[in-house]
């Protein structure tokens, strides 16, 4: 576009992109740098902390956190004031003598290493400031720590060199470089890795930090980054579980989580009484999208949650990985936004020389079907490998090719890589095309108001919140599971719609708070969910698909069956089956590709009974995810055959024996063996298919079996054809009214699914009788003189069942 419309500006801004890789890829264009100011920040690494640490006498990998109590390092309030103002006196007016008594009484270090409550100024600095090399010595000498800081960043160094005393100067440089050199602090660091994993979280290392930082200055908010959820509760634990940290009036201990409820993320930026410190324990969310004024003290685990995605595996991955020296930054930044700080980063020096100057670009992250589709969009003529690989970090072929698979299998491109008619409709929706499809069908369906809520809620995130409090755990699956079974029950994606639903009653008589409150929902995201509806519902009114009254498109918003079939148009090609538990462990779920998935433990199926089930449920799902802990599903539902049957790319029909066809056989001479081959697949195909009452196999995408007989399976493919051509003409006419013919196939397609529902659910190697609900359903077909639901007279409009090339006993069903 940039060089057909020479007026046109485009600026790309951000704080932690590489500026100048842009500019490179837009022909050298300006680059304008507007600098952040930001109060200084002393970095420390793992190293020093260690060293730290040691210098305390406090070796976390040998003593636990009840070995040193509270009282070794807090100083009563009286003993404060007096040495606070002895600090101020011999600053002042030079009269040392206050201060020296102070120090030289019982108390050891805590007297020595006391740093001042508002400058925190100790009294090393105050002689070193000074030029008093005696009393330097003497400090030296009992211990003091020449490492610490004052509130402004400065070292008893500093302040000796700052006002050129320089005898105190070298006393002190020659103590820090005694005290500990380069190679024990390397001696240090590789005992310490020999036994620490450092890619895991170190949770004691950090309490040990977070109790000398509080134990050595009084103010200051600290924010520590950890990956995910898992260490955030379990720091929080240790912590809570500490004497040193359990009292609640002197520290507040905070998680900010962007699953937690808005409530809880609010408390980071509340300001704690005076004598209380706070806590702050954070994944990235904290890096640039939130500012906490008060943090002076940053904790930098170096490790972020990050979700990727595997193309050879197809599968996603949300997994604990070391961040770019872009974020390492921008958490550094976070102790000095509203005055100096210091930030502690728990990885190596030669670790952070080695981390990625910048986060992996989400193009080379992310599964491709909305971004295939949109180049579609843009040039139907290209080829969508071509066009990507014109972008700044063109992603791999694997990832490319799936994206496009996707979009073939929901029939929004042909298989010369052609933009459909109804390619371009789900195309001009904003959301997902899965979501969109699912949209159309469900407008069809009329089953809309669901669709909206399932496709709002998967394009921006689950209303679920996380519960803060290891208690609330379990009030927060029962909840969810009590969601759940309002709309039929298991199901993860049926549970998002009943919370809205209640959410939107609860609100109209003024009390949607208390019902998020009690099912553990967050209340803006609800809110954000209602206005992405109307938007959507505009947008898809605006395109001719609904009417202005669209009333009627939601009347089978409440049937289960219909319900299923939606969810089904909205996550297939996602479908596996639950294999039963063996050993008392819990459900697996197999994958089409053969992948064995567990489920994860905050879904409603992760505790499922099979009491009801008489073979493997069908389980329809929105991704699957690699975590830390190995493949997991997090949201999935157990939904019927006949839905998967009615939407499924592919169904295939097989002798459900193969000895009733041993017969078909014929004795062939070898140069008769092409001719007779032909003459077995031609026979095969006849007898499948020659009675109603034969009993057969039906495949689904060439690896889910379900037996059934000739006839229903025969009414499947008629209703199949109906549907697809119902689309088919909605995408093409969507102001239009659909003709008699297709509109009471729909209806009778309705009625199958309502009474299908989920009382009998028919499941892989089960048979699949549709037979009272085609029998019900038939009278539909009446209905305005339109056509029964039945065989057609002519026995080979059936047998367009043509052989797939890969199965000599099987037939296609297109």
């Amino acid at each position: 576009m940039l060089p057909s419309y020479p007026q046109l500006r485009l600026v790309l801004m951000s704080a932690t992109f590489d500026a100048e890789r842009f500019s490179d890829y837009f022909g050298g264009c300006p680059i304008i740098r507007v600098p952040g100011f930001t109060y200084p920040v002393k970095s420390f690494y793992l190293e020093d902390v260690l060293s730290i640490l040691r210098s305390t006498e406090n070796n976390h990998r040998k003593c636990t956190s009840d070995d040193v109590t509270m009282e070794d390092s807090i100083l009563t309030e009286e003993y404060r004031v007096a040495l606070d103002e002895a600090i101020d006196l011999a600053l002042s007016n030079d009269e040392f003598d206050p201060l020296l008594d102070l120090i030289s009484s019982e108390g050891g270090r805590k007297n020595f290493n006391y740093q001042h409550s508002i400058t925190g100024v100790t009294p090393l600095m105050v002689f070193a400031g000074k030029g008093r090399v005696g009393d330097i010595c003497m400090l030296l000498s009992f211990g003091a720590d020449c490492r610490l800081q004052a509130s402004d960043g400065n070292t008893a160094l500093d302040w000796a060199e700052g006002f050129d005393h320089v005898e105190a100067a070298e006393i002190i440089k020659k103590h820090n470089e005694k005290t500990i050199s380069h190679t024990e602090k390397e001696t240090l660091l590789n005992k310490y890795l020999s036994s620490v994993d450092p890619e895991l979280i170190d949770h004691v290392l950090i309490e040990q930090l977070l109790r000398r930082i509080c134990a050595e200055s009084k103010d200051g908010a600290i924010l520590v980054f950890l990956p995910g959820w898992d260490d955030i509760n379990k720091t929080r634990e240790r912590l809570q579980s500490s004497p040193f940290f359990k009292d609640e009036s002197k520290f507040v201990i905070i998680s900010l989580h962007s699953m937690i409820p808005s409530v809880e993320q609010k408390k980071v930026f509340g300001l704690p009484p005076p004598g209380c410190r706070k806590i702050v324990l954070s994944t990235n969310i904290a890096e640039t999208s939130v500012t906490i004024e008060d943090v002076v003290y940053v904790i930098d685990s170096g490790r972020m949650k990050e979700k990727s995605y595997d193309p050879y595996n197809n599968v996603s991955t949300l997994q604990s990985s070391w961040i770019s020296k872009a974020s390492a930054k921008q958490r550094e930044g976070r102790a000095g936004r509203c005055q100096p700080g210091i930030c502690y980063h728990l990885y190596s020096k030669d670790r952070s020389a080695s981390l990625p100057d910048f986060q992996v670009p989400e193009i080379k992250r992310i599964p491709l079907e909305e971004l295939c589709l949109q180049v579609k969009l843009l040039d139907p003529s290209c080829r969508i490998e071509h066009f990507l690989q014109k972008t700044l970090d063109p992603p791999v072929h694997e990832t490319i090719h799936n994206g496009i698979t996707v979009l073939q299998e929901i029939g929004a491109l042909t298989l010369e890589e052609n933009l459909t008619e109804l390619g371009k409709r789900v195309g001009s929706l904003p959301v997902h095309p899965l979501k969109s499809k699912m949209l159309l069908i469900a407008i069809l369906l009329n089953c809309l108001d669901p669709a909206l809520t399932l496709a709002c809620a998967a394009d921006y995130r689950d209303p679920f919140t996380l519960p803060t409090q290891p208690d609330e755990k379990k009030r927060a699956i029962d909840a969810k599971s009590e969601l759940a079974s309002l709309s039929g029950g298991l199901s993860d994606q049926l549970a998002v719609i009943a919370a809205f639903e209640g959410w939107k009653i609860a609100k109209g008589k003024d009390e949607g708070s208390q019902f998020c409150s009690r099912y553990c929902i967050s209340s803006s995201t609800m809110r954000m969910i209602s206005r992405m509806r109307k938007q959507l519902e505009t947008e898809l009114r605006r395109s001719g698909f609904l009417p202005e009254a669209a009333s009627n498109c939601s009347v089978n918003a409440q049937d289960p069956g219909i319900l299923h079939a939606v969810l089904v148009a909205g996550l297939y090609p996602m479908v596996g089956r639950l294999l039963r538990p063996k050993n008392g462990m819990k459900p697996i779920v197999e994958t089409s590709s053969g992948d064995k998935v567990r489920l994860h433990p905050r879904s409603t199926l992760f505790k499922l009974l099979f009491k009801k089930f008489s073979g493997q449920p069908l389980i329809m799902f929105d991704e699957i995810t690699r975590g830390d802990r190995g493949l997991h599903i997090r949201k999935c539902s157990v939904v019927g055959p006949l839905p998967l049957l009615l939407l499924a790319m592919e169904i295939v029909v097989a002798p459900a024996n193969e000895k009733d066809y041993e017969d078909t056989y014929v004795n062939d001479s070898n140069e008769d063996k092409i001719e007779s081959h032909d003459k077995l697949i031609a026979l095969r195909e006849e007898k499948i298919m020659s009675s109603p009452d034969n009993a057969v196999k039906v495949i689904v995408d060439r690896w889910l079996p379900f037996e059934s007989m000739a006839l229903d399976v025969a009414h499947i493919y008629c209703l199949r054809e109906r549907l697809s051509a119902a689309i088919l003409y909605k995408v093409t006419h969507p102001r239009k009214v659909l003709p008699e013919h297709l509109g009471a196939s729909l209806k009778a397609m309705s009625c199958i699914l309502s009474k299908d529902g989920m009382s009998e659910i028919s499941l892989p190697l089960e048979p699949v009788d549709l037979s009272s609900t085609m029998i019900s359903a038939a009278n539909i077909g009446q209905l305005n003189g339109t056509t029964k639901m039945e065989l057609n007279e002519n026995p080979e409009h059936h047998k367009s069942l043509t052989n797939n090339g890969k199965d000599e006993n099987s037939v296609s069903i297109s």
